[in-house]
């Protein structure tokens, strides 16, 4: 994605009521999980999807659109369909679909199984946590997307949950703290493209200050994973043909090589299919199946991202967004009023953390707060890569525990798990969150 066709004009208005529809959704979501859960559910928070507790929250929107600020139906409806129609929001809604598609053809062609042997060769047991973990990082900031790597791996890591009976919760923390990682920190991610711009910022410098925050978050984090993957047991088959890695291969050389992901995951489906057809006999209208299930395997996040985009859209218009960035800046210069850059600091942190809770999307939360964070750090004293970094970093770290984040719905939907499940064990940015903010108070003593 590029970030240069990102825009978004002011709302005139500022009014906190205006975010109250994702406090219904999230309310909806999150409260009726909690209930079933304590009353005994199985896959409590699959009994009521997504997809469908954020309707009540759009028509509460939509009732404050007209109630509130006096719009009528029709022009909210345009806004709606212009947030859901994003160009952000369309491609991870193709990322989806392929990402499906992928998975679904390389497990019936025996690529996963052939992957998972392999995994399960050169890793040792109580190594294989951290081994999934450190490969998420490597491709995600080489490739420099978290959506990219998690549709590239997941599907692998899906065979190593079966073949060596690893918790699947567990396996999508590995993933999703590594991909988080590098998603923070590579120089050609949407998000350090997107901050580094709004603040002025030189990629390199930026680097050079998220590096102090991320490594030793990430080192913490190969230890937790290297602890709990101790008791691990899996046995070696012989029956896997490795010639089914040949399309995972590829895939990681294309995306290394900065390949769009979307051209990557094209590519991978295709390759695995040939190879299934020359290896096994796989069947030209058996890849068209596979295709579609793998399609409607996405069918609940699919539509979830549609509409999360157009309330997001309709929550922005109303003002919501902007009364949040006014409430953090005018908190933050309240903060620590005789040191000005630790009171900055945290404001810009604060904003981009909070402002993702209702957009579900770290990129569009920098470019939204960017302008705002810009003018905390000159206030401040702030360098632009300390600003830059702050709010790349706290974007991403709430990304990572979102349960109706991007991230964790394609890596329970690929799983089989509930996406609260998977954010409980993303210890990355968990860690980051008080390494980061321990780091910066460090940095910035008097």
């Amino acid at each position: 994605m590029n970030s240069k066709s990102i825009e978004y004009s002011k709302p005139n208005k500022h009014s906190f009521i205006a975010l109250l529809p994702f406090i219904v959704f999230l309310g909806v979501f999150l409260g009726t999980g909690i209930i079933l859960t304590l009353q005994g559910v199985e896959f409590a928070f699959y009994q009521l999807p997504a997809s469908i507790a954020i309707i009540p929250a759009v028509f509460v929107s939509l009732y404050l659109g007209k109630v509130v600020a006096k719009e009528t139906i029709e022009k909210q409806i345009n806004q709606f369909i212009k947030g859901a129609g994003h160009a952000n929001i369309i491609t991870m809604c193709i990322i989806y679909l392929l990402a499906g598609a992928f998975a679904s053809v390389a497990k019936a062609t025996g690529s996963v199984d052939a992957s998972v042997q392999l995994g399960l060769a050169v890793f040792p047991s109580y190594l294989l946590l951290p081994g999934i973990f450190l490969v998420a990082a490597l491709l995600s900031t080489a490739m420099g997307s978290a959506m990219g790597t998690i549709a590239a791996i997941a599907p692998i890591a899906l065979g190593f949950i079966d073949s060596a009976g690893l918790d699947s919760a567990v396996v999508a923390g590995c993933l999703i703290s590594g991909a988080i990682f590098g998603d923070n920190l590579s120089i050609i991610s949407d998000t350090t493209i997107a901050s580094t711009r709004s603040q002025g910022a030189h990629m390199k410098d930026k680097f050079k200050v998220n590096f102090k925050f991320a490594v030793p978050a990430a080192i913490l984090c190969l230890i937790i994973f290297t602890v709990i993957g101790q008791s691990i047991n899996y046995e070696m088959t012989t029956d896997a043909d490795f010639i089914g890695l040949v399309p995972y291969i590829v895939i990681l050389i294309l995306a290394l090589s900065g390949i769009n992901v979307l051209v990557v995951l094209t590519i991978g489906i295709v390759l695995a299919a040939i190879i299934g057809m020359v290896n096994n006999g796989y069947q030209l209208s058996t890849w068209i199946t596979d295709i579609n299930a793998g399609f409607s395997s996405m069918q609940d996040i699919f539509i979830l991202s549609l509409f999360i985009g157009g309330l997001s859209e309709l929550i922005r218009h109303q003002g919501g967004l902007a009364a949040l960035t006014k409430g953090i800046e005018s908190l933050a210069r309240k903060l620590s009023p005789n040191n000005k850059k630790r009171a900055a600091g945290f404001g810009i942190a604060g904003l981009t953390f909070f402002c993702n809770f209702f957009t579900a999307n770290n990129t569009v939360s920098i470019i939204i707060t960017g302008e705002a964070a810009k003018e905390l750090a000159t206030d401040g004293e702030l360098k632009p890569a300390q600003s830059a970094s702050l709010l790349d970093v706290f974007a991403c770290i709430n990304q990572g525990i979102l349960p109706y984040g991007a991230q964790a719905l394609l890596l329970g939907t690929t799983l089989g798990i509930s996406p609260m499940a998977v954010v409980s064990h993303a210890f990355y940015p968990m860690i980051l969150f008080f390494v980061a903010g321990f780091a910066f108070w460090q940095m910035t003593k008097n």
